[in-house]
């Protein structure tokens, strides 16, 4: 049972699943690496998460409706869960609560913060931390973007693409990689840094020495954070997470944060450039093969390699070995 979050990788970690805005007063149903799950809001307007399977006879819960009381009835036969899978009702079966409580259904620890539905991919009532919910998007003094669309792609290979910087003159020659394109000349030479920080590692470079503006972070175990702006009236970041729906689907979530043009209507301009840098990565990135990122001597890497290679071993690893977190931060390619 839930196998798919194992298989790919994805055991026990935090991720984004949705926006706030999608979870309305109908179950919302998804797909998450492979297993169904349905989000829906009890009576409080508080999110709860199940896997989107009745214990009964496993039709999807999320065919059904959310009663009065908050609680998600089944399809087919009327049985009743609560946001914790609890079983509160099961329809001609005067069944005590106290026996009914192994027909509950299979719940997971969820969270509504910073306008998105946070998941935690173990089943049970309780996770052993919070997820890493970026301070921007909870301070009233930043105005927050969201976007979300489907690739067809493996979700390491999404992921390889936003840590990649030798990418960007080309892919996003006509946006933010204009500026590197310019600089660039033939025998130019690109060096990429990557240092551990405490939620994954940073990203930064030179191009013949010279500094690029901004950095990125990669956060275990699927969001990059671009810093464009980091001063204390203008910061600019733009993150993303690579959700794997399946083995060749990935939900690409964007979240995009400034606190200056608050309440300027070019800010829309702003926003819809976001969406065409990531238009810019998407037929680049579904074009890859294998689909899975595959070991790295099965394709041939250079030094600029260094971050993509990093998150592949730490994703290889984790998921050979099956571990929550692993102890360390693969170390980058030297040389």
């Amino acid at each position: 049972m839930l196998e798919g979050f194992a298989n790919e990788g994805f055991s026990e970690v935090w991720t984004p699943v949705a926006l706030s805005s999608e979870v309305g007063k109908k179950p919302y149903a998804l797909t998450l690496a492979s297993e169904r799950l349905v989000l829906f809001r009890d009576q409080a307007g508080k999110v709860g998460a199940l896997h989107d399977q009745c214990p009964h006879r496993g039709v999807k819960l999320s065919l059904g409706k959310v009663g009065k009381d908050g609680c998600l009835e089944c399809p087919f036969h009327g049985w009743r869960f609560k946001s914790d899978g609890a079983c509160k009702d099961i329809p001609l079966n005067p069944i005590p609560e106290e026996k009914r409580q192994r027909f509950g259904a299979t719940a997971f620890p969820v969270r509504e913060r910073g306008g998105l539905i946070w998941l935690y991919t173990r089943p049970g009532a309780e996770a052993p931390d919070e997820p890493l919910v970026p301070a921007d998007l909870e301070d009233a003094g930043f105005s927050n973007y969201f976007y979300t669309e489907t690739w067809e792609s493996h979700w390491t290979r999404a992921m390889e693409n936003m840590l990649d910087m030798p990418h960007l003159p080309f892919v996003h020659r006509r946006t933010i990689g204009g500026g590197l394109r310019r600089q660039m000349k033939p025998d130019s030479t690109m060096e990429v840094e990557v240092q551990p920080i405490p939620t994954g590692f940073r990203i930064t470079s030179t191009l013949d020495r010279v500094p690029n503006e901004g950095f990125l972070d990669w956060n275990r175990p699927n969001n990059m954070t671009l810093t464009i702006l980091d001063m204390p009236k203008r910061a600019l970041r733009m993150r993303i997470w690579c959700v794997p729906v399946d083995a060749t689907h990935t939900r690409m979530m964007l979240a995009s944060s400034r606190n200056f043009m608050r309440y300027n209507p070019l800010a829309l301009l702003l926003n819809r450039f976001n969406r065409v840098i990531v238009e810019e990565d998407k037929a680049v990135v579904e074009s890859s093969f294998p689909v899975e990122a595959p070991p790295a001597g099965e394709e041939r890497s250079v030094a600029t390699d260094r971050a993509t290679l990093a998150f592949r071993r730490w994703y290889l690893e984790r998921k050979k070995r099956g571990e929550r977190e692993p102890s360390a931060i693969p170390t980058p390619l030297a040389g």
